[in-house]
């Protein structure tokens, strides 16, 4: 017997606890920032002007509230790199600990300062439950290849991803979801769209990352797009860059209706 088949046996269950409703979402030393519930300065906007993809706008108070500027996030297009956080005077963008959750709207990725805490559990599932197995086929359209790395180690004995009955497969024609990493550029559009038209159905699209979503670092630029959903209907989005394994396997089954949605009006529940 190998020497490592030893060592195995020695140290006992590796593998983690699967994503599910019940586990905590804390994941990432740093990850999302958070906005804190004050006011900005009225002629500040250093943050605004930090952000490299264009995640921070500014957000005039809500009817009936007063006050200066706030600050309105996109976790669709954040790459989590902290230069807001760092160039904030009034500990307005907090940093966060979560990972990158998914979600089916991609309406829930923008955090709305004047927007409500909505914590009722999703209520869309998926219409047609998997009982026994997933299988993904992956289209790399346009990435740096980190949504590709922490795809790779999905399928270590850490994550053991097929343990739920989640596999990847090389054929559209075999596949129940299209898994698009990415910016969606001008040359990969019309092969996204033919393993889209290759899949039967009925069939579902996740845009992982934040260039898949909107393009992120490389959006409307020479070599980058606008992400997915400028050329296929998308179903989850998975913000990030890149998302953890983790938040990755959380997606997964939150599109099989075995999870639930932690992420509403840009706001993550408990």
């Amino acid at each position: 017997m190998a020497l490592w088949t030893l060592f195995g046996l020695a140290r006992g269950k590796a593998t983690r606890d699967g994503p599910d409703a019940e586990a905590p979402v804390r994941d990432v030393p740093l990850g999302l920032p958070r906005i804190a519930a004050r006011d900005c300065a009225p002629d500040c906007a250093a943050c605004i002007a930090s952000c490299p993809t264009a995640a921070l706008t500014a957000s005039e108070p809500g009817e009936g509230q007063a006050g200066g500027t706030r600050i309105a996030l996109d976790y669709g297009r954040c790459i989590a790199c902290q230069r807001c956080i760092e160039v904030c005077p009034a500990d307005v963008l907090m940093p966060g600990h979560d990972r990158a959750p998914g979600v089916r709207r991609r309406e829930d990725l923008q955090f709305d300062p004047h927007a409500h805490r909505i914590t009722a559990q999703v209520q869309e599932l998926m219409a047609r439950r998997f009982k026994r197995s997933l299988h993904i086929r992956h289209v790399d359209a346009g990435s740096c290849n980190g949504c590709e790395s922490e795809l790779q180690a999905l399928l270590n004995p850490f994550y053991n991803l097929h343990r739920l009955g989640i596999f990847f497969t090389a054929s559209p024609r075999a596949a129940d979801l299209l898994l698009v990493t990415g910016t969606v550029t001008a040359p990969m559009q019309e092969a996204l769209q033919a393993a889209w038209e290759a899949m039967p159905e009925p069939k579902w699209v996740m845009a992982m990352g934040a260039c898949a979503i909107s393009g992120a670092m490389a959006r409307e630029g020479y070599a980058g797009g606008s992400g997915a959903a400028a050329a296929i209907p998308v179903d989850v989005y998975l913000p990030g860059c890149p998302p953890t394994p983790a938040a990755i396997m959380h997606a997964l089954l939150l599109l099989l209706g075995r999870s639930r949605q932690r992420l509403h009006g840009g706001r993550i529940d408990g």
